[in-house]
């Protein structure tokens, strides 16, 4: 395994961390200023419109479990391919779930750091 998706790796396994513990500052900071985000149902958003829903989200509990089935780098850009599991607790509510696959494409910054630039989340919720 290469270094670089060593470091894909972990921002994912971050990312999900940081949600559970509800720490989305730590999460926005995985994002590129000018990510896009593709969801069933909506048209495509950025880091404002994700940031204003994780805080009309607080107090939810959020539970996942991403399955990483494909990492390909070339270069300062990078793609990888996951299964999501999610469900979504909140406060006094019934638990929603849903689950499908991802295609994330991510950018290395001059830094080093890798960085979340394009996220199609297939996600449908489950009975």
């Amino acid at each position: 395994m290469s270094e670089d998706e060593r470091a894909i790796r972990n921002l994912i396994q971050t990312w999900i961390a940081a949600t559970q513990a509800g720490d989305y500052a730590k999460v926005l900071s995985l994002m590129a200023d000018d990510v896009v985000f593709l969801v069933p149902g909506q048209p495509p958003f950025g880091k404002e419109a994700f940031a204003a829903t994780a805080q009309a989200m607080k107090g939810v509990r959020i539970d996942s479990k991403s399955d990483l089935q494909e990492v390909i780098v070339a270069g300062d850009w990078a793609f990888c391919r996951t299964h999501l599991v999610v469900a979504m607790t909140p406060p006094n509510g019934e638990v929603t779930r849903r689950s499908g696959h991802t295609l994330a494409i991510l950018h290395k910054e001059p830094d080093g750091r890798w960085l979340l630039a394009r996220d199609a989340n297939l996600l449908a919720k489950q009975p």
